[in-house]
């Protein structure tokens, strides 16, 4: 496995900050050399327990145009509630976490030391083409907190990602994650805004996202 922790090309001053209504984002686009970030794009693709999830709508059960997987702590929960498996809710589903592998656990550690936040719980997801994307949601779940801080990193091809206000219209953003990137989203940004990740019609490569999380 690579050392995540020489050699990155990484530099405390290397982030953009973007400032939106009631929220804040932060990018550092080059949070990994592209060396390291082609190592763990492999590591990952050949790790992780990729599945493809299914959603109900409309009465008709549907492929999720992604795979995906969710890896955390096991437990939770204090000895007089008894211990449980950490669960996510999203799309009408509920996941138990897959147990770390070497790879996430130390990307882990480095958006950490970065973020000042701890997370105990990760979802991947495998854009395989340019026809596999997300569509407009936020990550609003109750288990997340009123306010959740999401650390976001991307592997693969490059790809946009939307921004738009929930109650005013005017106010979008958008901006391409490069391969090797975090982003970390704070503030408010969950509560007011939606995000996507669009399909495109062009030739695309596989992209990997890995957003980190703190599920309560």
């Amino acid at each position: 496995m690579v050392d995540l922790f020489t050699s990155t090309g990484y530099s405390s001053n290397d982030f953009q900050t973007i400032h939106l209504q009631d929220g804040e984002l932060r990018l550092y686009p080059n949070f990994y050399s592209e060396e390291n970030a082609n190592l763990l794009l492999a590591d990952l693709q050949r790790e992780i327990q990729w599945k493809q999830e299914k959603m109900r709508m409309y009465g008709k059960t549907h492929d999720l145009p992604r795979l995906m997987a969710f890896y955390g702590d096991q437990k939770q929960g204090d000895k007089s509630e008894g211990e449980k498996k950490r669960q996510y809710s999203f799309s009408g589903i509920r996941k138990a976490p897959t147990k770390w592998t070497a790879s996430l656990i130390e990307i882990k550690k480095k958006i950490e030391l970065v973020s000042q936040k701890e997370f105990n719980s990760v979802l991947a997801n495998l854009y395989r083409d340019g026809s596999d994307g997300v569509a407009w949601h936020s990550d609003d779940e109750v288990e997340l907190g009123k306010a959740p801080v999401i650390g976001s990193v991307s592997f693969g091809q490059v790809r946009e990602f939307q921004l738009k206000h929930k109650t005013r219209s005017e106010l979008r953003h958008s901006l391409f994650l490069p391969h090797g990137s975090f982003l970390l989203m704070s503030g408010l940004i969950q509560k007011y805004w939606l995000h996507q990740v669009p399909k495109r019609t062009s030739a695309m490569s596989a992209r990997i996202n890995l957003t980190f999380r703190t599920i309560y």
